[in-house]
């Protein structure tokens, strides 16, 4: 006899619902920014430049964004459940928190690849040097750096989402129907 007989049995499919805020949420927020290959390198390799600009640290770019994203996620995330009642599992939030750590991965770094371009122009002394400074930008942080951002952040927005879907909410059986008075679908 198999340990699995429906597709509920998985793991991550039991039915969750919202735990509640503003306690969780921020629990869950907190949580999910805090990466930890963020936290546990911080200490072991210091970052020499802390400061806005070219050379800070990508791990504190990181935090930042991060600090701000997961917020963001997981209001969408709240919001759908609330307008559709989906997402309704706990692998279904981590699914979107995926996709969506995916999908602001990949147009961070276009904007940084396009910004990096608009400023190059400036530092150009000619109209040749302005197109060679923008294809090596292009060439570096757009087609170099496109895919290992995206794996950065498909991989933080998994360990973002695990926490949202621990922490933000809590399997709730569905309502057995014991007097058969319930629509069925």
């Amino acid at each position: 006899m198999s340990r699995f007989e429906t597709y509920s049995d998985l793991p991550g499919q039991a039915t969750i619902a919202a735990r509640p805020a503003p306690l969780y949420p921020v629990l869950a927020c907190l949580a999910g920014a805090a990466w930890p290959p963020l936290w546990l390198t911080l200490p072991i390799w210091r970052p020499h430049a802390v400061m806005p600009g070219r050379d800070m640290d990508w791990r504190l770019v990181a935090l930042v964004i991060g600090l701000i994203a997961v917020p963001l996620a997981l209001h969408r995330v709240l919001s759908e459940r609330r307008r559709e009642g989906r997402p309704g599992t706990r692998l279904g939030v981590v699914w979107r928190f995926m996709l969506y750590g995916g999908l602001m991965a990949a147009l961070l770094q276009i904007v940084v690849a396009l910004g990096m371009s608009v400023i190059g122009w400036f530092g150009a002394a000619d109209v040749m040097q302005a197109l060679g400074a923008t294809e090596t930008t292009l060439l570096i942080f757009g087609v170099g750096g496109l895919p290992i951002a995206m794996v950065v952040g498909v991989s933080y927005a998994l360990w973002a989402g695990l926490c949202a879907a621990f922490i933000a909410f809590e399997a709730k059986p569905a309502v057995k129907d014991r007097l058969g008075l319930m629509p069925k679908d």
